[in-house]
């Protein structure tokens, strides 16, 4: 536990966190693999050229600063971290390493302005957020292992069939190369890949959501090979199993994680709202919903570039037509002649919150949505907009745990 003047020195932090919060971040990365390169091999290379990862850390510890007397208010985030940092294989040893870079990186953008009684209590609170973090990783280390068909860290699986579902998203369907059972999950989970790509001198981890409904004989991951776009390259991992990795070979993946999952339980209607490549955890809630006996209206609302670029809208038009509670709205941004031609969209142009607001009727809905950060931010502002409570809105960013921008009252 920390004192009273431990607590009041972190929390007198706060605005300089605010203001450098990124900058010690950054500089925090930068001293951490200079000194330790070895966990090159488990942090994602494209967030950090990005500076994904730096924001991230950077939201992380202000938090963490602003809220350390009451630190249980953050352990919804500290649990969401902790399911990323089991699936990629973070373990107890590399707190230390963590909290003394951090340390350095705090003297070095602070200078003078560290002082002794300022690198003593964040050191002291790092120690207390770290073993948080590592108890609640502990239990999902357990958990992951003792769970029928799970296993601990990475396991071997083939790819048992790769098709491809669009230009751009490819599906993997992935078997234990030991033909053991396979562990169940959450729709909305997802699993980490682990690949020795020939040329690179780490090994890479990518985290993906599951992508079919649980309980079958496979997983099923679908992924957007990533191209470039000015200054940022192709996406290593996604382009090497796009091209490289065919049906036979063998790649190795985590056990499932994550919080962000279908809640069963809700009796109200049900949004599963995505752009791109987000419909993937859609996917997978859809698909279990429509093998149960559903109870409640289910609108599936997906953007997409055109009909080139968008995955499953056959499965899903299948759903649609054997359900009549699941219903379906899609659009698309620059539709081609072929789409429309097809009718294959109901809106054109990108979903506006006066389109939100004809497709969720009943506002009390449970929405769940995915997909590139900007879609993302412009879906949460128009949810609220439309009057939508923000304790019904269920999201997951790829990558990162990132936050949204709170619109100003006017």
């Amino acid at each position: 536990m920390l004192n009273e003047k431990t607590i009041q020195i972190i929390k007198s932090t706060v605005p300089v966190l605010e203001v450098h919060g990124e900058e010690i971040t950054k500089r925090f990365y930068h001293l951490m693999f200079t000194n330790h390169p070895e966990l090159l091999n488990i942090f994602n290379h494209a967030n950090q050229k990005q500076g994904r990862q730096q924001r991230a850390l950077a939201n992380a510890v202000y938090h963490a600063a602003k809220y350390i007397d009451q630190l249980e208010t953050i352990l919804p985030v500290v649990t969401q971290i902790a399911h990323k940092h089991r699936s990629l294989g973070i373990k107890p040893e590399h707190y230390p390493i963590v909290g003394e870079h951090l340390i350095l990186a705090i003297k070095d953008v602070l200078k003078e302005a560290a002082t002794e009684d300022i690198i003593d209590a964040w050191t002291k609170a790092y120690g207390v957020i770290a073993d948080a973090f590592i108890g609640v990783e502990a239990k999902l280390y357990e958990e992951a292992e003792e769970k029928k068909g799970g296993w601990k860290d990475f396991r071997d699986f083939v790819i048992a069939k790769k098709v491809q579902e669009s230009s751009v998203i490819t599906s993997f369907y992935l078997q234990p190369a030991d033909s053991g059972e396979l562990a169940s999950f959450i729709p909305g989970q997802y699993i980490s890949v682990k690949l020795s790509i020939p040329g690179q001198a780490n090994t890479h981890i990518r985290q993906y959501s599951l992508s079919d409904s649980p309980n079958k004989n496979y997983y099923r991951i679908s992924v957007k090979r990533e191209e470039g776009l000015q200054n940022r390259p192709d996406g290593i991992v996604s382009n090497y199993l796009h091209q490289h990795v065919n049906e036979g070979d063998i790649i190795q993946i985590s056990a499932p994680a994550g919080e962000f999952v279908l809640q069963e339980t809700i009796a109200t209607p049900i949004i599963l709202l995505s752009g791109g490549v987000g419909i993937t955890p859609m996917m997978s809630m859809l698909n279990h919903l429509s093998n149960k006996n559903i109870k409640q209206q289910i609108t599936f609302v997906h953007a997409a570039i055109n009909g080139d670029y968008h995955a499953f809208s056959k499965d899903v038009d299948h759903i649609v037509d054997e359900n009549r509670e699941v219903q379906r709205h899609f659009y698309y941004e620059k539709p081609t002649e072929t789409d429309r031609e097809n009718q294959a969209f109901d809106g054109e142009g990108l979903i506006t919150a006066e389109a939100l607001n004809q497709i969720i009727i009943d506002k009390n809905a449970t929405i769940y949505m995915c997909g590139p950060v900007n879609f993302m931010q412009a879906m949460y502002d128009g949810l609220l907009e439309i009057n939508v409570p923000k304790k019904n809105i269920h999201f997951e960013f790829f990558g990162p745990a990132l936050t949204f921008k709170e619109q100003q009252p006017s």
